[in-house]
C-alpha cells in the first residue's frame, strides 16, 4: 500500500491525504478532470468531512472562480482534488 501523503491549505482548516500516485494522476498537463471523477469517490470520505463554507472560503481565496461557480459544492470539491493533487506532486518535484 502507498504512503499516505498530507495535504493542507494555506489557512489550515482543509486537510487531505493522498498517495502520490493518487496525486500525480489529477496533476498533468492537459484536461484533468475525468481523473478527478475517478479519484474522488476514494476520496469521498474525507471530503464529507469538509464544511461546503470551508471549502468556498478556501477556493475564493485564489480568485479563479466567481460567486456562482464557487455556489456548486461538488465542482468546489473538484476543484479541491485537483489544487492538492498539484500540490503534493510538486512536492516530489520540489
Amino acid at each position: 500500500m502507498s504512503k499516505k501523503l498530507r495535504w493542507s491549505s494555506s489557512s489550515g482548516r482543509i486537510e487531505l491525504q493522498m498517495t502520490m500516485e493518487q496525486a500525480q494522476s489529477v496533476s498533468h498537463s492537459g484536461q484533468c478532470d475525468a481523473d478527478v471523477a475517478a479519484l474522488k469517490p476514494k476520496l469521498r470520505a474525507q471530503l464529507d468531512k469538509l464544511s461546503p463554507e470551508v471549502v468556498r472560503a478556501e477556493l475564493r481565496e485564489f480568485g479563479t472562480w466567481d460567486e456562482k461557480e464557487l455556489a456548486d459544492h461538488e465542482a468546489n470539491l473538484d476543484r479541491l482534488i485537483w489544487i492538492t493533487g498539484g500540490d503534493i506532486a510538486e512536492r516530489q518535484v520540489a
